[in-house]
């Protein structure tokens, strides 16, 4: 069945037919006064907009696990409450991102191994400016600042370690897709040195909003499609439960528990005293515990009962030896 048209339309179409808009025969002479351009189009079959922005699937998460992990690197490194949030996320020419940011603060030219091409991490100036003060001891509620100057070298040199924790919190967000081993490369101040791919290669621009105090900024992690082209099957399935290898939220979680901390406790001996008895201890008394020197002693991980263990001395310390699992 042929597509009807509206009555609002009928009307448009009749209306630019009696003014002259629209020949009807488009082969007859027009009078050359009243002859316009025009060019014939289907309405029925109206080309669609090219979309020139693409969308890496599941990219967005792997760039909120870098806010959470950078928002906890600036609140230890700066010693106040920070946070990292993403704005946007668009694809541009690599050209055209530097004409659109041309006023350029802090630049950071990483190297995110074993994929191919750098990448950058940007600080707008005054939240570069700025952080340079909160660096050397200023307070965040000062008012932002920004010279109308480039960053110095030194200045650029305290800064680093923020770019530095900026490129061990992407490792970590990508680690559940690759052993990625991302490091800082060179810091720059001037666009003009940032040629990381061809002017027209397409980049990945994410737009984030740093918030350090009453301090605010922009800053920007831009990655060449090149570079994460290969990650996109691996990206598809990351929300795949079926899917579990290496680098699954699992590996994840059994690797960050095999780092924790615990506490482990070699007990000789018990003993229970009433409220009492503890007040009228002084300097100089006996306890007797209920302990067996001829025993083992009992070792506690967190509390727990795991261990046997022998006492002794090994290199002028003192130091247990264990002999069986607790059962």
């Amino acid at each position: 069945m042929e597509p009807i048209l509206k009555k609002e339309e009928i009307a448009q179409l009749l209306s630019a037919v009696t003014d002259g808009r629209i020949p009807v025969n488009t082969h007859e002479n027009v009078d050359k006064e009243n002859d316009r351009e025009f060019t014939p189009i289907d309405i029925f079959n109206l080309p669609q907009a090219e979309i020139k922005q693409f969308r890496i699937p599941n990219l967005d998460i792997i760039l909120d696990i870098f806010c959470r992990t950078y928002s906890t690197s600036l609140t230890h490194r700066l010693q106040r409450t920070s946070s990292v949030t993403r704005t946007s996320l668009s694809s541009c020419e690599f050209k055209d991102f530097f004409h659109y940011q041309s006023n350029l603060g802090a630049t950071g030219i990483i190297d995110m191994s074993p994929l191919q091409h750098g990448s950058l991490i940007i600080l707008d100036p005054e939240l570069s400016f700025s952080l340079v003060e909160v660096m050397l001891g200023a307070s965040t509620e000062l008012d932002p600042i920004q010279p109308d100057r480039k960053l110095t070298a030194i200045e650029l040199i305290v800064l680093k370690t923020l770019f530095v924790d900026g490129c061990n919190d992407i490792s970590k967000a990508f680690s559940q897709l690759l052993d990625m081993k991302a490091k800082i490369v060179k810091l720059e101040n001037n666009s003009r040195l940032l040629s990381i791919v061809e002017p027209a290669a397409e980049v990945i621009v994410a737009t984030f909003g740093v918030k350090i105090g009453d301090l605010t900024g922009e800053m920007y992690l831009v990655i060449p499609f090149a570079t994460l082209e290969p990650l996109r099957d691996l990206l598809k399935d990351l929300l795949n439960i079926s899917s579990v290898n290496k680098s699954s939220w699992q590996s994840v979680l059994e690797d960050e528990v095999l780092e924790m901390a615990a506490s482990i406790t070699a007990q000789s001996g018990t003993i229970n005293l009433s409220i009492s008895q503890l007040l009228q201890l002084k300097n100089g008394d006996l306890l007797d515990l209920d302990y067996d020197p001829d025993r083992p002693l009992t070792v506690f991980v967190e509390n727990q009962p795991a261990f046997f263990a022998v006492p002794g001395t090994h290199n002028g310390k003192k130091a247990i030896n264990l002999t069986g699992m607790f059962k």
